[in-house]
């Protein structure tokens, strides 16, 4: 693999940023997305297992018989099946740092490029989940989003193209709509939550119902910034809910139960350094293995509103 030319990310002209003479010794990222989707899904720890993917048994919910006098019990036949999930996305952030940097350099430098490969690698690992439920709800997994419907009324079916109008704002009785799609597939009533992007959270703090004490909760007050638990569901906010590929002024939110979709850490992030002496500079890298999929189809639902 070769290095240098326009591999070599920071020279002493590019990183005047991080020479103290000319800018103060700490260095904060100025902006960070809100990424809560990884920590919430179920999580299946495979760290130090070998082989690339793993096979999740999803075993269908029995029926009681009835028991007749003198006669041998009913067995029920397992009509269940397995979801096998890849163990393959691998994906890195790397850097090269010259020596002249370094020496010159803000102590600040290397904490730095550590926290911003965290989040970058974070940042993908999310992408990647939300891309995860492109399949529930009956959805086909490409860009379409067909297994979405529109958050005004949770039931109208949405439709990705350019210059579409079908997306609508999220309201209660799309909300509770959607609720429903759950409780009829039978999905616990516990362990569900909603993710919305910003539009969405402030559409719904303008909406009186759930602003009420009783909805937002006596630890999350409206006035902290947080929307709190609605109909039982946690409620957050990201930045980096999708956008559909053709319908652009729309953003994709859901209401998933946990179980909906399964994320499986085979590495968590990693930073490693390795020095370059044939460019005098230190080659930083970090890197995340995972996988990711649909569980239960029925157990969410993604919500398409406007992005504005």
């Amino acid at each position: 693999m070769a290095f240098g030319g326009s591999n070599v990310i920071l020279t002493n002209a590019d990183s005047a940023g991080f020479v103290p003479e000319i800018w103060s010794d700490e260095i904060f990222a100025a902006k960070k997305q809100n990424l809560v989707l990884a920590a919430l899904v179920r999580r299946l720890n495979v760290k130090g297992k070998k082989g690339n993917a793993v096979n999740l048994p999803v075993p269908a919910r029995g029926a009681a018989s009835s028991k007749a006098a003198n006669t041998i019990v009913t067995t029920i036949t397992e009509s269940g099946n397995d979801v096998q999930i890849l163990l393959t996305a691998h994906w890195e952030y790397s850097r090269l740092i010259e020596d002249v940097v370094t020496i010159q350099g803000s102590p600040s430098l290397r904490k730095f490029y550590t926290d911003d490969a965290g989040y970058a690698l974070a940042d993908a690992l999310d992408t990647q989940l939300f891309n995860s439920y492109r399949t529930v709800n009956g959805g086909d997994g490409n860009n379409e989003w067909t297994g979405a419907v529109i958050a005004g009324d949770g039931t109208t079916a949405f439709v990705d193209a350019a210059g579409n109008a079908n997306s609508t704002a999220v309201t209660d009785a799309g909300i509770r709509r959607v609720i429903q799609v759950l409780d009829d597939a039978n999905m616990p009533m516990n362990d569900r939550f909603m993710v919305v992007p910003p539009v969405g959270r402030r559409v719904m703090m303008g909406l009186a119902r759930f602003t009420e004490q009783a909805f937002v909760g006596n630890g999350d007050p409206i006035r902290n910034g947080k929307l709190g638990t609605v109909y039982g569901m946690t409620v957050h906010a990201t930045s980096n809910c999708p956008t559909p590929s053709l319908a652009t002024t729309a953003r994709i939110g859901l209401i998933s139960h946990r179980d909906a979709v399964v994320l499986a850490e085979v590495q968590g992030p990693r930073v490693q350094t390795q020095y370059k002496q044939e460019y005098l500079a230190t080659l930083l890298t970090a890197d995340t293995i995972f996988g990711h999929g649909e569980v239960y189809d029925a157990g969410a639902v993604a919500i398409a509103m406007p992005s504005a």
